[in-house]
């Protein structure tokens, strides 16, 4: 049982992919990423299923994760931004 403020990591899922979750969005924060996104011209015009921001992040979560699948990095990338309070939502 995980003690007051810790979390618990679930059956399958390693710890060091949540350290590398948590290493990518405090090296690249959204304020970061969105500056990026403006300053290369690719605003987005209309609102997605998946923003621009999310986009990068998880094409950057597809370099540290390069021997998963695509569905495998997702579920790293959302389950770890879900746990920083990044991502809000289903």
């Amino acid at each position: 049982m995980p003690r007051v403020g810790q979390v618990k990591v679930s059956d399958g899922e390693r710890l060091t992919d949540r350290i590398a979750i948590g290493v990518l969005t405090s090296m690249f924060p959204p304020t970061l990423i969105d500056e990026v996104i403006q300053r290369a011209g690719r605003v987005e015009q209309r609102h997605r299923l998946l923003p621009a921001r999310v986009v990068v992040y998880f094409t950057l979560a597809m370099c540290l994760w390069a021997d998963e699948g695509y569905e495998e990095v997702a579920r790293l990338l959302v389950g770890g931004l879900q746990h920083m309070a990044r991502w809000r939502g289903d």
